[in-house]
């Protein structure tokens, strides 16, 4: 995984969206905006965590076939 992440077109796309978004956005907004996104990463990081414990039987009391 040393290799460098190519994003295609589209998200190069969103990213220019987005900080042509923000670069219009006041200092508060901003901030808003940041905690916002902040509580969705983490929102989104448990649920990937949910699932592979899932998918990967680690839930307690599962048993192993």
């Amino acid at each position: 995984m040393n290799q460098p992440i190519q994003l295609s077109l589209e998200k190069q796309f969103h990213i220019k969206s987005f900080e042509a978004q923000v670069d219009r956005m006041t200092l508060e907004q901003a901030q808003d905006f940041l905690k916002q996104i902040y509580k969705q990463m983490i929102i989104k990081e448990l649920m990937y965590q949910d699932f592979l414990k899932h998918q990967w039987g680690l839930e307690p009391g599962h048993e192993f076939k």
